[in-house]
Formats: structure tokens, C-alpha cells, sequence
């Protein structure tokens, strides 16, 4: 964390996406010991981790996410993260860091999702004359389409406002997936809570940039690092290699001027030490 505040900027507004992600290799039956979790903060501009915490297991992220906060700089940013970590105190962590949160909801706060199928019941979302943002995207055949509302919080949230710290967004995104040549899948609605001040069009990159955490950091690390592939867990050595690993995919992805996937820059790096130079120069 240290070493990432030295060399990398986060800029003012810029998302930072807080994401666990369970290093399936590091398990040992034999010594009754489980996989460790990592809990990560990622930059999604700029595709690098800027910190991390080992947690014993998945339900221990509420406690590592205050962790990780305290070694980061994120004064101007909006945090992210899923609804694991959609808890008061982690709320105002963010805050005194200087940042705004955006968290998702789910079952585990059951008052403000009572508060959002009140406030937003689905003939209301569809037919929704406020802030409003649709994104389309095709790929592999496949169509998703989502619809985003933003609001100041209403009368339902009035009373919820005084318990989330600096409340002042709620948002409803709806999304349909269709396969080519089936029927549209049923709907899936999501709600998030900010203490930023966000349009539609915000709300919609913000969420979709929190994903760049699965899609771009968990699946580099077991693609192209083959993370869970690993099997060594003697002593700290998994939480060791974790952290080294998430080290070596900054510098490859710092690194600009061979035009390749982090395959082939490691590839390359292995057979060349000029490019190897350039990368840890980077």
C-alpha cells in the first residue's frame, strides 16, 4: 500500500471498487486449515490493486474492509463495494477518508430494501420521469440492457437518512439479459445508496466499473497467474504470494509499450531481460 501510494495517483472522482476473493489452492485438508481471503482495493481507472487484507474466511470481510480504509489514500474518490460490506460503520470509515461511498443493497439491511420496494415499485421504475440512463451492450451473442434511476432519497428513506451517514443518492438499476435466438430472461433489480451527489449516467459507470474488480483483477490472477491453481499454504506463504502476485500484475500492467495480455508479457519478461528491466522500471 505504501509502495502504490509512492508511485500512483488516484484521482479526484475516480471509483475504487473493494472486492474479496478466496484463494481456493491455499486449503489443507490434512492440517484442518482453510482457504484465506483477500479483500482488495482496486483502481478501475488505471487497472492496478492499490492495497490488500487476509481475512481467515468470506464473512470476515465486514471486518477487513475498515482494515484495508486505513492504509489507503482516497481523498476525492467514490468507493465501491457489493453488499457484504453495506454496513453503517464501513460507511462512515469511507467518509472520514475524505471519500463518498456506493454501496449495494441487499437482504442483509432489511429496512432499506423495504424502503426501496416501497418507494420503487416496478410500475413506478418503468414509468420513472426523473433522472433516468440506458446502456446496451451486445457480445458473444448475448444482449444486456440496463436501466438506471437516480433520486434524492424520498419520504420512505426520511428516517433511514439519520442512521446512513451523509445519505443523499438512491438508485435503482434494472438489467435484461437475452441469449440469441431465446426469450428475455426475467429482470434483475439492483439498489444502491451514495453519499455522492450522482446522475444516472454516474451511477450506471460507477456500478459497472465496480465489476472491473471481478473481470479485470480476479480473473488475471487466475488466468494469467493461475492463482488458484496454487497449492502452497505452509506458514504466511499463500498471503505472501497473494500480495507478490498482485505486485508482478501492477508492473505488467503498468508497463505500455508491448502491445500483449499479461500472458505474453510474462512470457516475454522470461526470455528477455531488457523487457524485463522495462518492466520493473515501470
Amino acid at each position: 500500500a505504501e509502495w502504490m501510494k509512492a508511485c500512483h495517483d488516484v484521482t479526484d472522482g475516480a471509483v475504487v471498487a473493494i472486492d474479496g476473493k478466496t484463494l481456493r489452492g491455499s486449503y489443507c485438508r490434512g492440517k484442518g486449515k482453510g482457504a484465506i481471503h483477500m479483500v482488495s482495493a482496486f483502481s478501475a481507472a488505471n487497472g492496478v490493486v492499490l492495497g490488500q487484507v487476509k481475512t481467515a474466511e468470506k464473512s470476515n470481510e465486514i471486518t477487513a474492509i475498515p482494515e484495508l480504509l486505513k492504509l489507503l489514500n482516497l481523498q476525492g474518490c467514490l468507493v465501491t463495494i457489493d453488499a457484504m460490506g453495506c454496513q453503517k460503520k464501513i460507511a462512515t470509515s469511507i467518509l472520514q477518508k475524505g471519500a463518498d461511498y456506493l454501496l449495494s443493497v441487499k437482504d442483509n439491511q432489511p429496512k432499506l430494501v423495504d424502503a426501496f420496494e416501497t418507494a420503487f415499485p416496478m410500475p413506478r421504475v418503468v414509468n420513472f420521469d426523473g433522472d433516468a440512463y440506458v446502456t446496451d451492450e451486445k457480445s458473444r451473442g448475448r444482449q444486456e440492457t440496463r436501466y438506471h434511476i437516480v433520486s434524492e432519497f424520498t419520504p420512505e428513506f426520511q428516517e433511514l437518512s439519520y442512521e446512513w451517514p451523509r445519505l443523499k443518492t438512491v438508485g435503482v438499476v434494472m438489467s435484461f439479459r437475452q441469449e440469441e435466438g431465446q426469450v428475455p430472461a426475467v429482470p434483475t433489480i439492483r439498489y444502491y445508496i451514495s453519499s455522492a451527489d450522482l446522475s444516472a449516467k454516474k451511477l450506471a459507470e460507477a456500478a459497472r466499473q465496480h465489476w472491473f474488480v471481478e473481470n479485470k483483477l480476479h480473473w488475471s490472477l487466475d488466468v494469467a497467474l493461475r492463482e488458484d491453481a496454487c497449492k502452497i499454504h505452509r506458514g504466511q506463504a499463500a498471503e505472501n504470494l497473494a500480495r507478490v502476485r498482485h505486485i508482478a500484475l501492477n508492473y505488467l500492467k503498468g508497463e505500455k509499450s508491448f502491445k500483449g495480455g499479461i500472458r505474453r508479457k510474462q512470457k516475454k519478461a522470461a526470455l528477455d531481460e531488457s523487457y524485463l528491466a522495462t518492466v520493473l522500471a515501470v
